[in-house]
């Protein structure tokens, strides 16, 4: 099969395209035909942060395609099914190896394309707002890098949900851009102190819940936003630095700072009937995810670079 690895961790350099063996298929496994490949911001996470496990290593969390074949103690899928799949590493591949549970059915009314952007970025953002977040109606919510796939899926989510919700993005076009999705005040935070705009839109109370997409220098300002009592969900990295929280400071803000790895549920029951329901939301158009860019899996390193660099709006697709 055709696939993007790398060796060592690094830039979007270290990543290679070309032909590796095909994946195992176990008694468990789904065999994906990869038609789109949806970049996560873990992807890049890892590939900067982690030590790759086994070399080559193929990066990719999500991936959506047609069932190639199935392990013998597979019972919910059979060949030629359309399905979304997850995996920790493996979907920047022609073929795609997940567990049966990794695996989630596309139904009829949505195409492949959009198909693979859901599952992660709609399901971090609705377990960071309801199962780990117990966000009410009326709430306050601070969405920081609001204009990637997992903000914009939290945009929609908590306005649904009766939330008022701030979100910051880079400049006021891209915060034009997120307003039809639910937004209901934007913050430029190349020119506005956050901290300073959340306590005048909240009348100096502070926001109820702040969901960190970008983590890096802008923790401060964030925490600094938060009401106390306040509810920190910490979320991805999108700046590439790692924030870190001191003992004082969470103990005079007396916060709650919650670790979102939507992943580690992916597995369960829960979420599987989750993701069916937010996919038949966004088979009505009641749910929305734009992709910014295409690119062919040969070019890998593009795709990772724009990723990281230019400000994608929504989500960035590779085709094998």
């Amino acid at each position: 099969m055709k696939a993007a690895w790398y060796t060592e961790n690094g830039g979007p350099e270290v990543l290679e395209y070309g032909d590796l063996p095909d994946p195992e298929v176990g008694a468990k496994t789904v065999l994906v035909r990869v038609e789109w490949i949806s970049i996560e911001g873990g992807d890049l996470l890892n590939r900067i942060h982690v030590p790759p496990r086994t070399k080559p290593f193929v990066p990719g969390y999500q991936a959506a395609g047609i069932v190639e074949a199935v392990g013998a103690e597979v019972s919910r899928f059979a060949v030629g099914d359309r399905v979304m799949a997850f995996d920790w590493n493996g979907s920047h591949a022609e073929l795609f190896a997940v567990p049966e549970h990794y695996a989630y059915a596309v139904p009829d009314g949505i195409d492949l394309r959009l198909a693979s952007t859901i599952p992660v970025p709609f399901g971090t953002a609705h377990d960071s707002l309801f199962e780990y977040g117990d966000v009410a109606p009326g709430e306050t919510v601070l969405v920081q890098g609001a204009a990637g796939g997992v903000g914009l899926s939290a945009v929609q989510l908590a306005a649904k949900a009766g939330a008022t919700v701030i979100g910051t993005a880079s400049g006021k076009d891209r915060l034009a851009r997120i307003e039809p999705f639910g937004l209901h005040h934007g913050i430029d935070y190349t020119s506005e102190d956050i901290a300073e705009r959340c306590r005048e839109i909240t009348g100096g109370k502070g926001v109820d819940m702040v969901l960190d997409l970008a983590g890096g220098r802008g923790k401060d300002k964030l925490v600094e936003a938060l009401r106390p009592h306040g509810r920190y969900q910490v979320i991805g990295a999108a700046e590439g630095t790692l924030p870190t929280f001191n003992f004082f400071e969470l103990i005079r803000k007396a916060m709650r700072v919650n670790g979102i790895s939507f992943g580690r549920d992916m597995h369960t029951t829960r979420v599987r009937d989750m993701l069916a329901d937010l996919t038949s939301k966004v088979a009505s158009g009641e749910l929305q995810m734009p992709v910014e860019r295409e690119f062919p899996l040969s070019q890998v390193r593009e795709a990772h670079t724009f990723v990281a660099e230019g400000h994608p709006f929504g989500r960035v697709l590779m085709k094998p």
